[in-house]
This record gives C-alpha cells, structure tokens and sequence, in this order.
C-alpha cells in the first residue's frame, strides 16, 4: 500500500534472506527501503502542515499585521523604539 494522500499507510516488509543473516542487515535492509520508498519525506511534509485558512481570516491577518507595521514605524519615528 503506498496511497500516502488518501490516507493510506504504507505496509513495508522485509524478510530474512536466509537463517545466518545477522539482525543489522536486515535493518540496513529495511532502513533502505523505507528511504526508496519515500514515505519518511511525506510524513514529514505533512508534520507542520497546517489547513488553510479562508480568505477572511486571510485578510483579517493581513490588515492586523498592516497596523502592527505602521505602529512600529510611528514608535521608530517619534523615538519610542530604537532601530536595529
């Protein structure tokens, strides 16, 4: 399984080769699998992702951030806040 969007996991396996295979390989084994398969890249994609907002919330942020900034600005040129 390797449906990764749908929000299927993907099922890797590794088996033992033979009976003298010692432990390590065969998590080298299945570590180079799980890297060729590419699921640790979309988890971490997905790790952070946050949903979208809508475009009212979208604008609310932008005007909030709009009168921060010209806040800071006024502060900066009336002398009550020191520049970097």
């Amino acid at each position: 399984m390797c449906n990764y969007e749908g929000g299927v996991t993907a099922v890797i396996s590794v088996k033992k080769n033979n009976e003298t295979e010692s432990n390590e390989s065969i998590i080298r084994r299945f570590v180079r699998k799980v890297q060729a398969s590419g699921v640790l890249l979309v988890a971490k994609k997905k790790q952070f992702r946050q949903p979208d907002q809508s475009k009212r919330l979208r604008r609310r942020s932008a005007i909030i951030r709009s009168q921060r900034r010209q806040e800071r600005d006024y502060l900066r040129k009336i002398g009550k806040l020191e520049t970097n």
